[in-house]
């Protein structure tokens, strides 16, 4: 008799422990997940600003580069050349500053491409020199050039940027006008933004959407194409 009651008396402390643990749950897992869920950032609506064509160049260890080298992957767009002693240090130093942003496992998938806008000076032994004053990692990012034409196509063309020589520098280097502006392209080739490298929120956004469009993309990568 003694447990039968000890048993008739145990069942409904169970059933009230079992109760609170249940309400403590329904309050705990709403006030953890929910901020989290409120504050989750709308996916970014992204510009199409047209496609990268076909080219033809070489990148800084005299390898083919083309525009397949661009596929299947986000990639981060500027414009520098090697006797630049104004703006290009500064771009070149946000490009680092992206890349070593960029290295953990849902940005590594983001590559970095600096186009010369000097190419009759800038051979991929400068462009190498050049990459290892910056630390560039030649897997994540490439410097390219090749013969001036087929890079002002590119340049002037759908990148929309500018290789107009005015003169010379102090320094006796040519003054090339070409913007501080950094691009966007996505694994399928098209030119998905245009951001503005002197303001830091933009940057910031620029990483967020190339991550957003690694994030989406559904095949797998390799830089330099092939």
């Amino acid at each position: 008799m003694a447990s039968d009651a000890a048993s008739s008396t145990g069942i409904p402390g169970r059933r009230l422990l079992i109760g609170l643990l249940v309400i403590f749950l329904a309050a705990v897992i709403p006030a953890i997940f929910l901020p989290t869920l409120l504050c989750r950032a709308e996916d970014p609506k992204l510009d199409d600003l047209g496609e990268v064509p076909a080219f033809s160049l070489v990148d800084a260890q005299g390898l083919p580069f083309t525009e397949e080298a661009l596929r299947g992957h986000p990639t981060i767009v500027n414009f520098v050349f090697t006797r630049c002693d104004t703006i290009c240090p500064v771009l070149s130093m946000k490009m680092q500053r992206i890349e070593d942003k960029t290295r953990d496992k849902r940005g590594i998938g983001i590559k970095l491409l600096s186009i010369t806008v000097d190419p009759q000076h800038d051979t991929p032994e400068r462009l190498a020199e050049f990459a290892a004053r910056y630390k560039a990692n030649p897997e994540r990012w490439k410097f390219i050039t090749g013969p001036a034409p087929a890079v002002r196509a590119l340049v002037e063309g759908p990148f929309m940027n500018s290789m107009q020589a005015e003169g010379l520098t102090r320094s006796g280097a040519p003054n090339i006008v070409h913007s501080g502006y950094f691009l966007l392209v996505d694994g399928n080739l098209k030119i998905r933004g245009v951001y503005d490298s002197n303001d830091t929120q933009r940057l910031d956004q620029l990483m967020r959407d190339a991550r957003f469009l690694g994030r989406t993309l559904r095949s797998g990568y390799k830089f330099g194409g092939t």
